[in-house]
Protein backbone atom coordinates (compact mmCIF):
# COMPACT_ATOMS: atom_id res chain seq x y z
CA UNK A 1 0.00 0.00 0.00
CA UNK A 2 1.35 3.52 -0.76
CA UNK A 3 0.13 5.77 1.92
CA UNK A 4 -0.97 9.40 1.13
CA UNK A 5 1.27 12.20 0.98
CA UNK A 6 2.23 15.75 -0.19
CA UNK A 7 4.03 13.75 -3.20
CA UNK A 8 1.23 12.16 -4.32
CA UNK A 9 -0.68 15.09 -4.12
CA UNK A 10 1.85 17.15 -6.34
CA UNK A 11 2.40 14.59 -8.61
CA UNK A 12 -1.59 14.35 -9.03
CA UNK A 13 -1.34 18.70 -9.67
CA UNK A 14 1.37 17.56 -12.16
CA UNK A 15 -0.46 15.07 -14.17
CA UNK A 16 -1.90 18.64 -15.58
CA UNK A 17 0.72 19.97 -17.12
CA UNK A 18 4.33 21.59 -15.93
CA UNK A 19 4.01 24.08 -13.35
CA UNK A 20 5.99 26.08 -11.10
CA UNK A 21 5.99 25.42 -7.04
CA UNK A 22 4.78 28.41 -6.39
CA UNK A 23 1.60 27.93 -8.41
CA UNK A 24 1.56 23.99 -7.24
CA UNK A 25 1.17 25.16 -3.50
CA UNK A 26 -1.64 27.94 -5.09
CA UNK A 27 -3.75 25.13 -6.55
CA UNK A 28 -3.11 23.11 -3.90
CA UNK A 29 -4.76 25.61 -1.46
CA UNK A 30 -7.65 26.20 -3.81
CA UNK A 31 -8.57 22.66 -4.66
CA UNK A 32 -8.39 21.35 -0.98
CA UNK A 33 -9.50 24.11 0.87
CA UNK A 34 -10.23 22.35 3.57
CA UNK A 35 -7.24 20.97 4.41
CA UNK A 36 -4.14 22.91 5.89
CA UNK A 37 -2.35 25.05 3.69
CA UNK A 38 0.86 23.57 2.07
CA UNK A 39 4.09 25.59 3.27
CA UNK A 40 6.48 26.33 0.39
CA UNK A 41 9.20 25.11 1.77
CA UNK A 42 7.06 21.87 2.27
CA UNK A 43 6.13 22.15 -2.16
CA UNK A 44 10.37 22.52 -2.69
CA UNK A 45 11.36 19.73 -0.55
CA UNK A 46 8.62 17.12 -2.42
CA UNK A 47 9.48 18.34 -5.16
CA UNK A 48 13.30 17.69 -5.11
CA UNK A 49 12.29 14.47 -4.02
CA UNK A 50 10.35 14.08 -6.86
CA UNK A 51 13.41 14.71 -9.11
CA UNK A 52 15.61 12.68 -6.84
CA UNK A 53 13.25 9.59 -7.17
CA UNK A 54 12.84 9.93 -10.83
CA UNK A 55 9.28 11.02 -10.51
CA UNK A 56 9.08 14.32 -11.89
CA UNK A 57 11.76 16.18 -13.70
CA UNK A 58 12.81 20.11 -14.08
CA UNK A 59 11.38 21.19 -17.63
CA UNK A 60 13.31 24.68 -17.18
CA UNK A 61 13.50 27.78 -15.84
CA UNK A 62 12.40 31.07 -16.12
CA UNK A 63 12.24 34.46 -14.30
CA UNK A 64 10.06 36.50 -16.09
CA UNK A 65 11.38 39.95 -14.75
CA UNK A 66 11.57 38.46 -11.43
CA UNK A 67 13.35 35.52 -9.11
CA UNK A 68 14.20 32.53 -11.35
CA UNK A 69 11.43 30.10 -10.94
CA UNK A 70 11.98 26.51 -11.92
CA UNK A 71 9.20 24.35 -13.94
CA UNK A 72 8.49 20.92 -13.06
CA UNK A 73 6.83 18.28 -14.86
CA UNK A 74 5.55 14.29 -13.81
CA UNK A 75 7.51 11.33 -15.73
CA UNK A 76 5.63 8.61 -17.39
CA UNK A 77 7.14 6.82 -14.02
CA UNK A 78 5.36 9.67 -11.74
CA UNK A 79 1.65 9.11 -13.91
CA UNK A 80 2.54 5.06 -12.87
CA UNK A 81 2.75 6.05 -9.02
CA UNK A 82 0.41 8.33 -8.81
CA UNK A 83 -1.86 6.06 -11.13
CA UNK A 84 -1.26 2.80 -8.89
CA UNK A 85 -1.79 5.42 -5.56
CA UNK A 86 -5.16 6.43 -6.93
CA UNK A 87 -6.62 3.31 -7.70
CA UNK A 88 -5.65 2.02 -4.13
CA UNK A 89 -8.73 1.50 -1.68
CA UNK A 90 -7.90 3.51 2.03
CA UNK A 91 -8.46 1.57 4.62
CA UNK A 92 -10.43 1.76 7.11
CA UNK A 93 -8.89 2.94 10.57
CA UNK A 94 -6.52 0.12 11.37
CA UNK A 95 -6.69 0.80 15.27
CA UNK A 96 -9.91 1.30 17.36
CA UNK A 97 -8.64 3.63 19.88
CA UNK A 98 -8.65 7.37 19.27
CA UNK A 99 -7.30 10.08 21.10
CA UNK A 100 -10.23 10.85 22.73
CA UNK A 101 -10.95 7.45 24.26
CA UNK A 102 -7.12 7.70 25.40
CA UNK A 103 -7.81 10.95 27.20
CA UNK A 104 -11.19 9.49 28.75
CA UNK A 105 -9.42 6.47 30.37
CA UNK A 106 -6.04 8.87 31.00
CA UNK A 107 -8.48 11.20 33.32
CA UNK A 108 -10.40 8.23 34.86
CA UNK A 109 -6.51 6.85 35.60
CA UNK A 110 -5.58 9.94 36.84
CA UNK A 111 -8.61 10.79 38.62
CA UNK A 112 -10.29 13.32 36.49
CA UNK A 113 -13.44 14.20 35.67
CA UNK A 114 -14.27 12.11 32.14
CA UNK A 115 -17.59 14.00 32.28
CA UNK A 116 -16.35 16.78 32.04
CA UNK A 117 -13.85 16.09 29.44
CA UNK A 118 -16.39 14.69 26.95
CA UNK A 119 -18.53 17.64 27.18
CA UNK A 120 -15.65 20.27 26.84
CA UNK A 121 -15.03 17.87 23.76
CA UNK A 122 -18.34 17.83 22.22
CA UNK A 123 -18.45 21.69 22.61
CA UNK A 124 -15.75 21.80 20.51
CA UNK A 125 -16.87 19.23 18.51
CA UNK A 126 -20.41 21.42 17.82
CA UNK A 127 -18.19 24.58 16.88
CA UNK A 128 -16.34 22.97 14.36
CA UNK A 129 -19.72 21.71 13.02
CA UNK A 130 -20.98 25.55 13.51
CA UNK A 131 -17.88 26.34 11.63
CA UNK A 132 -18.11 23.76 8.81
CA UNK A 133 -21.41 24.57 8.31
CA UNK A 134 -21.02 28.26 7.47
CA UNK A 135 -17.94 27.56 4.82
CA UNK A 136 -20.89 25.02 3.28
CA UNK A 137 -23.38 26.81 3.11
CA UNK A 138 -21.55 30.22 2.06
CA UNK A 139 -22.55 31.84 -1.09
CA UNK A 140 -19.89 30.75 -3.90
CA UNK A 141 -18.91 27.51 -1.83
CA UNK A 142 -17.77 25.51 -5.03
CA UNK A 143 -18.37 21.58 -4.83
CA UNK A 144 -15.13 20.57 -3.72
CA UNK A 145 -15.50 22.89 -0.68
CA UNK A 146 -19.10 21.20 0.22
CA UNK A 147 -18.02 17.89 0.12
CA UNK A 148 -14.52 18.60 2.08
CA UNK A 149 -17.00 20.21 4.66
CA UNK A 150 -19.41 17.16 4.38
CA UNK A 151 -16.79 14.58 5.18
CA UNK A 152 -15.21 16.27 8.44
CA UNK A 153 -19.31 17.11 9.51
CA UNK A 154 -19.84 13.15 9.24
CA UNK A 155 -16.88 12.33 11.15
CA UNK A 156 -17.59 14.99 13.87
CA UNK A 157 -20.67 13.60 14.13
CA UNK A 158 -20.10 9.78 14.43
CA UNK A 159 -17.53 11.00 17.08
CA UNK A 160 -20.27 13.28 18.85
CA UNK A 161 -22.62 9.78 19.28
CA UNK A 162 -19.46 8.17 20.63
CA UNK A 163 -19.22 10.62 22.98
CA UNK A 164 -22.61 10.31 23.76
CA UNK A 165 -22.41 6.18 24.10
CA UNK A 166 -19.32 6.39 26.12
CA UNK A 167 -20.61 8.86 28.51
CA UNK A 168 -23.56 6.79 29.52
CA UNK A 169 -20.74 4.21 30.25
CA UNK A 170 -18.96 5.74 32.40
CA UNK A 171 -19.52 4.13 35.15
CA UNK A 172 -18.82 0.68 33.84
CA UNK A 173 -15.86 2.04 31.71
CA UNK A 174 -14.51 3.29 35.45
CA UNK A 175 -15.42 0.24 37.26
CA UNK A 176 -13.18 -2.13 34.53
CA UNK A 177 -10.24 0.78 34.37
CA UNK A 178 -9.90 0.21 37.95
CA UNK A 179 -9.75 -3.62 37.83
CA UNK A 180 -7.55 -4.41 35.25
Amino acid sequence: MIAMSTRHILLGLLAGGPSHGYDLKRRHDERFPQARPLAYGQVYTTLQRLVRDGLAEIEGTDSDGGPERTMYRSTDEGGRELEKWAAEIAPPAPFVTNEIFAKVVVSILAGGDPAAYLQAQRTAHMERMRQLTAVKTAQGADLATVLSADYALNHLDADLRWMTTTAARLTTLTTEVYAS
